[in-house]
């Protein structure tokens, strides 16, 4: 890695995330926001091929914003600073695009997976599954710098909050926030997506009483919802969720027709309505998950 990406990331992504803790944590839930960050480095901006905007069509723009009241409620949350065009901690640590590097990569990475292939590793390659991000290729010690100093914070601190929220309450329950483009094609013409997609890993990320209180609460509200499709749930999902372990995990993607301009990247007049309606969503799961779930895994031990 240059002198020069090492300072950036020093300068400019220190501290690499935001963790919002409420003055006391209530409820046996966390929150993460891993591809909101929009802070991006200047080293990424002069080696990529992209403009700026290009680059953000990976960016869940203002996810973080969108859930900042379950601080309020008694819940933390943790949102990456960087971009996931810099960094994607939803994946591996070390799923990575061999196509990337100058060097070969250790025979540990994981450089077969299906995200990897399409170009959507832990370095990104792509964005928006079609767009390459950079005019030339990377050195390996670049991408383990980003790893070492970017990545393993995020996880170790979700990790701790998660282990701690355990501890106090007997379980602990993962919320992890995306959005997603309006449209499965970038031109629109692969039709259109629902304004919810659950997903639990097929039920094995959590239990189910999580995933049928939220389908139900949203689509009374009048939203078309979907589970698992077309998202499961990532990384953070599937490493994290182990319900018979007390943890539980799930991904929740948003439409971004429903508060902002994809194409400008700015929020729209439907962005405090989305707001207010997942503050709802939040209470509603506050007061009727921790015991429903806590009920359920007594029973099933």
């Amino acid at each position: 890695m240059s002198e020069t990406e090492r300072r950036s990331i020093l300068s400019e992504l220190t501290p690499p995330l935001d963790v919002r803790r409420p003055a006391q944590q209530t409820v046996p839930f966390v929150f993460s926001s891993p591809h909101s960050g929009r802070v991006y480095p200047k080293v990424l901006l002069e080696r990529a091929r992209l403009d700026a905007n290009s680059l953000r069509k990976s960016e869940d723009a203002y996810v973080d914003e969108l859930f900042a009241h379950v601080v309020d409620m008694g819940a933390p949350l943790i949102a990456a600073r960087f971009p996931r065009a810099y960094l994607d901690v939803n994946r591996e640590p070390y799923e990575l695009d061999p196509a990337l590097f100058h060097e070969r990569l250790p025979d540990y990475a994981n450089t077969r997976s299906l995200r990897v292939i399409g170009g959507l590793g832990t370095i990104a390659r792509v964005v928006a599954e079609r767009e390459e991000i950079y005019r030339d290729r990377l050195s390996v010690t670049a991408a383990f710098e980003r790893i070492e100093r970017l990545y393993r914070p995020y996880h170790d601190t979700l990790n701790a909050l998660l282990e701690d929220t355990r501890r106090r309450f007997g379980l602990a329950i993962l919320i992890d926030c995306h959005s997603m483009p309006s449209t499965q094609g970038l031109d629109g013409a692969a039709g259109s997506r629902p304004d919810f997609v659950l997903g639990d890993r097929f039920g094995a990320s959590c239990g189910g009483a999580l995933t049928r209180l939220l389908h139900r609460t949203l689509a009374d509200m009048g939203y078309k919802v979907a589970c698992n499709r077309p998202y499961a749930g990532g990384y953070i999902t599937e490493h994290y969720g182990r319900p018979a372990e007390g943890l539980h995990a799930m991904q929740i993607e948003i439409n971004r027709a429903l508060y902002m301009d994809e194409a400008r990247f700015t929020k729209t007049a439907g962005f405090e309505p989305l707001r207010d309606v997942l503050d709802g969503l939040c209470r509603t799961m506050f007061d009727l998950l921790p015991l429903a779930m806590s009920s359920g895994r007594a029973a099933a031990e």
